[in-house]
């Protein structure tokens, strides 16, 4: 038995060095032999440690004053990939623990790189896989591959034809009209600052329930708020993604993640089986009802989306769904405060484009103006600030290799506020620079604008958040104004998704 013992013991350490030192090592020298440089990393941590001890200073006063608030964001967000730049230029080499991760801020070079590679080929990081299982599982669009990802992408984007869209964006005016009621009554009430971010959060927490499950399902609201918790766990907490265990040391947080994407596994599951029973009667015309109905249509074996995949692309749409479109109408009042010509602009144009009467969805697409500020808001504050990779085959853009199994970073935020390629007034809120180029605003370069991603992963539900910004938007113009509250504190931040730290309170005004 003593003998079995110090077998096994010798076996799983053996496994461990040749996992987490050796197979490094092999990366390593592979890498730079095929010419990519960068910072040194050190086991375990690779560059984490510098990472976390890489910080942007911020005068605290300035924080307070809206005459101070710059959209120079990169240096915030991302201080030390600013400060790798400097050093190794726009395509390097960092390392997340034993992770190498190839850095693209090169529009030229992610341009060629991406060129020659279908969407199904592309991989995603195993180390996020893992990492990020509690919010979107395993099996949903954002991250399966290959043949899985087609087939996902063949029952998905017919739900997101205009006429679904349609019916999904009459479910958007209810919740965001209620909101706007309880602002009123704020106001009436002498309350004039209100937290917009949390407000407008909320509501498109409950626009994706309902767009998602139906008017009348409850359990919508719960995903929802589960959801939110476990982004909140896994990244409120300090992180140490690609290292080896990385996972005991914050144990807690963990277990925590891990137990509410069970439990929101279990409420999606039992909405699934509702419906299940229920579909002779009369499908639902929701995401879930359209996602089903494509499945049930297809029919082929191997071809429709199990119980499990279902449940993925839920939670996947649940989170991306509420989040982008929160966010940009979030980054939105803040621009729109500090520019009020603009909030004047657009109600002219809703003015002349819908008038008064209730909203005409078909009209949507003559709001250019609002269009301009929607693009201009994602180029300054993109709520997705990176896009990752996995290289699947070994990639040449020209004399270099990238190796099959590189991790690949796109730094969304460095790209969005290049001077070389949008020009001096790169960090300026200027929405007319969409009005002659309407799909780059005059960038130089077009992978240097991609605030839904790139190639064949670019978002399939762009659409309907582009539907939802537009309905929420008209709504709240219409009825009050939006003012910077001296209590705004600018401090946008990574969680995930690009958020302002502490909240978004404004002065709103009824009209």
């Amino acid at each position: 038995m003593s003998m079995a013992m110090v077998a096994f013991l010798v076996y799983f350490l053996l496994r461990l060095l040749f996992s987490c030192w050796i197979l490094p090592i092999r990366a390593y020298r592979k890498i730079k032999k095929n010419g990519f440089e960068g910072p040194t990393p050190s086991f375990p941590l690779g560059n984490i440690t510098d990472m976390k001890n890489t910080k942007n200073y911020v005068n605290d006063s300035s924080l307070r004053s809206s005459a101070a608030i710059s959209h120079d964001l990169h240096s915030t967000v991302f201080p030390y990939f600013a400060r790798w730049q400097k050093t190794h230029g726009k395509v390097f080499i960092y390392w997340l623990g034993t992770e190498p991760f190839l850095y693209i801020a090169e529009p030229e070079f992610l341009k060629k790189m991406s060129s020659g590679v279908l969407g199904k080929n592309w991989g995603k990081p195993s180390v996020f896989r893992r990492d990020r299982k509690a919010m979107f599982g395993r099996s949903g669009l954002v991250m399966v591959e290959g043949e899985d990802w087609v087939r996902h992408r063949h029952v998905i984007t017919p739900a997101f034809s205009p006429a679904n869209l349609k019916a999904m964006a009459s479910l958007m005016v209810e919740p965001a009209t209620n909101m706007l009621n309880r602002w009123t009554t704020l106001i009436s009430c002498g309350q004039a600052e209100i937290d917009v971010e949390r407000e407008i959060t909320t509501t498109a927490g409950e626009i994706i329930a309902r767009t998602s499950f139906g008017l009348s399902h409850q359990n919508g609201n719960k995903v929802f708020e589960k959801l939110r918790a476990a982004q909140t766990t896994l990244f409120n907490s300090n992180r140490y993604v690609g290292v080896p265990f990385s996972k005991w040391i914050c144990p807690k947080k963990n277990h925590e993640a891990t137990k509410l994407g069970h439990e929101i596994d279990q409420l999606l599951l039992s909405i699934i089986h509702a419906r299940k029973q229920s579909w002779d009667e009369s499908p639902q015309k929701d995401l879930l009802g359209l996602l089903m109905e494509g499945s049930h249509l297809d029919g082929r074996s191997g071809k429709s989306l199990t119980a499990r995949e279902l449940v993925d692309e839920c939670k996947t749409f649940f989170f991306g769904g509420h989040e982008t479109t929160a966010l940009a109408l979030t980054w939105t009042l803040l621009l729109l405060s500090l520019h009020p010509q603009w909030q004047h602009q657009l109600r002219e144009e809703i003015k002349q484009v819908i008038g008064d009467e209730e909203i005409d969805f078909t009209r949507f697409a003559h709001l250019k103006k609002m269009e301009w500020v929607m693009k201009e808001v994602l180029r300054l504050y993109s709520p997705a600030p990176n896009a990752q990779r996995q290289a699947r085959e070994d990639i040449k853009v020209d004399e270099l290799v990238i190796p099959n199994g590189t991790n690949i970073w796109i730094d969304v935020v460095a790209l969005h506020h290049d001077p070389t390629i949008w020009g001096g007034d790169v960090n300026e809120f200027r929405p007319e620079r969409f009005k002659e180029d309407s799909l780059y605003g005059g960038c130089k370069h077009k992978m240097g604008f991609l605030p839904f991603g790139f190639g064949g992963r670019m978002c399939v539900g762009r659409n309907l958040t582009m539907m939802e910004y537009k309905v929420v938007l008209t709504l709240m113009l219409r009825r009050f104004s939006f003012s910077v509250s001296p209590n705004y504190r600018h401090s946008p931040s990574i969680m995930l998704s690009l958020r302002p730290k502490f909240g978004l309170p404004l002065i709103v005004k009824p009209l």
